[in-house]
């Protein structure tokens, strides 16, 4: 087992790779009772499309499908998981975002039978078309639940607008029509594919011994057989630098309108520590344009334009990544203009030195430590950043490296009026149904 050693935040990870391929993290913590556990595979809502194993030819699932697994992976044969865990009074859940699949619980006790028992029904799959075909109305029910709910859809409109070919444009859980081409053969297509250990990184943080952890995880793994590792080959898509739809409107039950305006980033290839700087810079050049403590921030508050739903985000992952810059206001138009106008003073002029970005970098840097203390927050995160090459304890360190002529590089990525894209939703006319609007023509 390899230890990696973090001095600056005072923290040692222990490593080890099996030799069915999974990669097993585990990082105590003291002064903590709690652990939390994740059991992470690299497969989320965009791999759609990709070479099943042992085949040579390409297919595209119906839309939704790493979702509607991760549903069935609870449900077995003899019962539901659920209650084997609250059995040993641990807490399971999961989760299914553009790019990975996790499992995971927390516990204070009976830690080693739980880990077994989600390392078991992970790796145990089963599936009817009887189990398949319930669970297609539970999940239509989410998904209508999602489609009545104003920020969900401005949230999901705003990317929507913004890519023309990713899948990252499709809703995580699908529609109702997509789920419905489901199949138990798809679930066991893509389980199969994607499941794999060799594509699976487990994660433990808490109250635990290094040592007597990666015996059970061993132990257990070595009982069960798999599969030759085999790289999986997803279909690259070839997406415009510039966005799908500049704009569009919908019109829905609120009092008050919604905005957001997304930035469509040209720099989505990174990985590693590049990728850890690059979207740091991203983050904290947002901080100073449109953080609380900006001049922008204090404009558009003071003129009434935003409420305290006015947020500001950068995602990026491998083949995508976007900003968004949004809130409440009972003056769209003009707070679209605000944001436009502040990100053409950016490309006009750079608005800031060394001074704002050091006191910006030791505002993050305290987040982030502060942060680095939640195992809630590190259990959720630490898959992401290694599925990237990326470590999450290497960001103190990175953010330190950051320099103005970094930032000012990076934020390269989102510039220009072909990669601005705005969302609206806005309260209905009377009489009005929720429609919307694409450039002036309105959709039923």
């Amino acid at each position: 087992m390899e230890t990696i050693r973090f001095d600056q935040l005072d923290e040692t990870l222990y490593y080890e790779k099996l030799e069915n391929g999974l990669d097993v993290y585990i990082l105590p913590k003291k002064g903590f009772s709690k652990t939390f556990v994740t059991f992470t595979t690299k497969y989320g809502s965009v791999d759609r499309s990709f070479v099943p194993i042992g085949e040579e030819d390409a297919i595209t699932v119906p839309d939704g499908i790493a979702h509607f697994l991760e549903h069935k992976m609870f449900e077995k044969e003899d019962g539901d998981v659920f209650q084997k865990f609250s059995e040993y009074g641990a807490s399971a859940n999961a989760f299914t975002s553009f790019t990975r699949t996790a499992y995971l619980f927390s516990a204070t006790n009976h830690l080693n039978e739980s880990t077994e028992t989600l390392l078991n029904f992970v790796q145990e799959p089963y599936f009817t078309e009887k189990t398949v075909n319930k669970e297609k109305g539970i999940i239509g029910q989410e998904i209508t639940m999602y489609d009545d709910q104003p920020d969900w859809r401005l949230y999901f409109g705003t990317i929507e607008n913004m890519f023309k070919e990713h899948p990252v444009k499709i809703d995580i859980a699908g529609t109702v029509e997509s789920i419905d081409k489901i199949t138990a053969d798809h679930l066991y297509t893509c389980y199969h594919t994607f499941y794999h250990p060799s594509n699976m990184l487990l994660f433990a943080i808490g109250a635990l011994e290094p040592e007597k952890m990666m015996e059970v995880i061993r132990e257990n793994q070595a009982k069960k057989e798999f599969a030759k590792p085999t790289p999986i080959k997803r279909i690259e898509v070839n997406e415009q630098m510039e966005v799908a739809i500049p704009e569009r409107t919908l019109r829905m039950d609120v009092i008050k309108s919604k905005v957001s305006v997304g930035l469509k980033a040209k720099e989505t290839n990174l990985s590693g520590r590049d990728m850890l700087k690059h979207e740091l810079a991203i983050s904290l050049t947002l901080d100073i344009l449109f953080g609380r403590s900006s001049d922008f921030y204090t404009k558009v508050y003071e003129e009434g334009l935003i409420d305290e739903s006015y947020s500001y985000d950068f995602s990026l992952e491998h083949g995508f990544g976007f900003a968004m810059i949004g809130s409440d206001t009972y003056q769209p138009d003009k707070l679209i203009q605000a944001i436009k106008d502040q990100l053409k003073k950016v490309e006009e002029e750079w608005p800031f030195g060394e001074k704002e970005l050091a006191r910006v970098k030791r505002r993050r840097i305290g987040f982030n430590l502060r942060a680095l203390n939640s195992i809630e927050f590190i259990a959720n995160q630490f898959t992401r950043y290694k599925f990237n090459d990326m470590n999450l304890f290497d960001s103190v360190s990175a953010i330190e490296e950051l320099t103005v002529a970094d930032v000012q590089e990076a934020f390269k990525s989102l510039q220009g009026e072909s990669q601005q894209t705005v969302f609206k939703i806005l309260p209905l006319s009377d009489g009005d149904k929720t429609v919307l609007a694409s450039e002036g023509q309105e959709l039923k």
